[in-house]
């Protein structure tokens, strides 16, 4: 059996005025049409805070700044391995604009945990979910 590489991705956790921003994978990349948390793949020698600050704005356009580190998710998918880095930031500017993504939104807890995300987020979605800074 072939190991699968294992790939880094952080992932932003954007908080505005009492709302989380998700986005909306594109149908024709891996889990497409999924929702997820904005991020990506870490660049060499990047770090996680830095990766999710850098992805959102590329993505979104969406301008935060980090200000802490969840603890990282391992999860195997059939075809691939990913740790994922769940930063949280705080928003500064920018409504959100479709740049690499099909949809996005700024939801409530309840509009969170009723969207579609990958199986690795599920863990994640729930703390969120029952997070009180969203309302």
């Amino acid at each position: 059996m072939t190991e699968r590489a294992r790939l880094e991705v952080a992932i932003a956790l954007v908080f505005r005025e009492g709302r989380l921003l998700v986005t909306r994978r594109r149908a024709e990349t891996h889990l497409g049409g999924s929702w997820e948390l904005p991020g990506g793949k870490l660049r060499p020698a990047e770090s996680a805070e830095a990766c999710a600050v850098r992805e959102v704005r590329e993505e979104t356009g969406v301008v935060a700044v980090a200000r802490g580190r969840r603890e990282t998710i391992e999860w195997d998918y059939p075809e691939r391995r990913v740790a994922l880095h769940p930063v949280e930031c705080d928003w500064l500017e920018g409504d959100g604009e479709l740049l690499e993504v099909s949809d996005l939104a700024w939801v409530t807890r309840s509009e969170l945990v009723a969207r579609p995300f990958p199986p690795a987020n599920a863990a994640l979605i729930a703390e969120l979910g029952a997070d009180r800074r969203l309302i």
